[in-house]
């Protein structure tokens, strides 16, 4: 079977499933799939891909319009060590982080997984193995959510921004974007996040995006989706802001100013800063994706680990507070910050009691939310 075959069996099947399928995922069914992602409030974002071997940026290929030849030769460079999301899941976990959210496929193109639709993957390239089957063994195997970010704009494809203007382009582009979906979401068990980004060139019609999630929600009835293909999807997206929305909501934040591997990059947030936004996000009935960008080899920065770590020890006293995961009216919201405000002010008391002699500066402010030392502690 050919290449062109493959794709065109994948979009038949998608296509006679859509119609039925649709109804899995729509609104009177999302209380029961979101659930747990309501009760989780706090996840772990990866970027990690082609860009990661550069070390300026994941927007490095277009910011400094290195030619796609030239580009793709970092394929054969990348070769991370075995089993780095091991390690990335475990940090998780001791964060208390409940879910994580890694590139599948960035704006790059080069894929994470393996696929039949391309040669451009990890599989048949420098890493020489499925890095997203790594990935979803390491989270299952800490009991945390799987989710795959998967980015509809791809600067590698030959009708990646061809699409806009050319049907046949378009339609290529399409059943190539829906194809790798569909193998994502048949090949690696039950995931339970779809983490869409990037809508260029195409609007909803161009991408076909409502038979898009009908596939999706076809293969995993219980998976959630964002707003990313131009569709409501079940969560909006704020990214590097907090933003509270009526309707579900996550904001995406980076821990230094870079999404991808950064060497130059040394703007990390404190932790007393990540759990002040844990804090707020978990007060306005929203979540919290924090990432990490692992250098090419896989491991993680050793700052994110440190502000991770800290995080965590805040958590195993404090998570409880975070992950009620049922929307609360305005009198609530009053009662759980006052409650949170006395639960740290206590917290600090009694570390002063047993030694910890910091000043009022290293204590942090008394406010909304307060009580946090700049290193994180109680």
């Amino acid at each position: 079977m050919t290449r062109r075959e493959y794709v065109q069996l994948l979009s038949g099947a998608a296509a006679a499933a859509a119609t039925p399928a649709f109804a899995a995922g729509d609104a009177s069914d999302r209380e029961r799939r979101m659930k747990w992602w309501h009760q989780a409030r706090f996840g772990m974002f990866i970027h990690w891909g082609l860009y990661s071997v550069v070390g300026r940026h994941e927007w490095v290929m277009e910011d400094e319009a290195i030619p796609v030849a030239e580009y793709q030769q970092l394929a054969r460079q990348f070769k991370p060590k075995p089993n780095a999301a091991r390690d990335w899941a475990r940090l998780a976990r001791r964060a208390g982080q409940k879910y994580m959210v890694m590139t599948t496929k960035h704006h790059e193109g080069f894929c994470n997984f393996s696929t039949r639709l391309t040669d451009y993957c990890a599989p048949k390239q420098g890493p020489g193995r499925d890095l997203v089957a790594e990935y979803v063994e390491a989270a299952r195997a800490e009991g945390l959510r799987v989710g795959f970010y998967y980015s509809l704009m791809d600067w590698h494809h030959p009708d990646g921004a061809r699409c806009a203007t050319d049907e046949a382009a378009r339609r290529r582009f399409v059943d190539y974007i829906h194809g790798q979906i569909r193998e994502l979401l048949t090949n690696y068990g039950k995931i339970d996040v779809l983490w869409y980004d990037v809508a260029w060139p195409l609007d909803k019609d161009g991408w076909e995006s409502e038979k898009m999630n009908a596939m999706v929600f076809q293969l995993q009835p219980d998976i959630i989706v964002n707003n990313r293909n131009k569709l409501e999807g079940d969560f909006s997206t704020p990214e590097q802001r907090i933003e509270a929305a009526k309707n579900a909501w996550e904001s995406c934040m980076t821990m230094n100013d870079s999404w991808g591997f950064q060497k130059s990059d040394d703007d990390w947030k404190s932790p007393k800063t990540v759990i002040r936004n844990l804090i707020t996000c978990s007060r306005d009935t929203g979540n919290y994706l924090l990432n990490i960008g692992p250098k090419p080899d896989g491991s993680v920065p050793e700052p994110s680990v440190q502000i991770l770590s800290t995080v965590g020890s805040w958590m195993d006293r404090n998570g409880h507070l975070q992950h009620r995961g049922v929307p609360t009216t305005a009198i609530e919201l009053r009662w759980l910050h006052a409650a949170r405000q006395h639960a740290v002010h206590a917290h600090s008391l009694l570390a002063r009691r047993h030694g910890d002699h910091r000043g009022a500066d290293d204590a942090g402010e008394i406010g909304a939310p307060a009580g946090l030392g700049e290193d994180g502690a109680l």
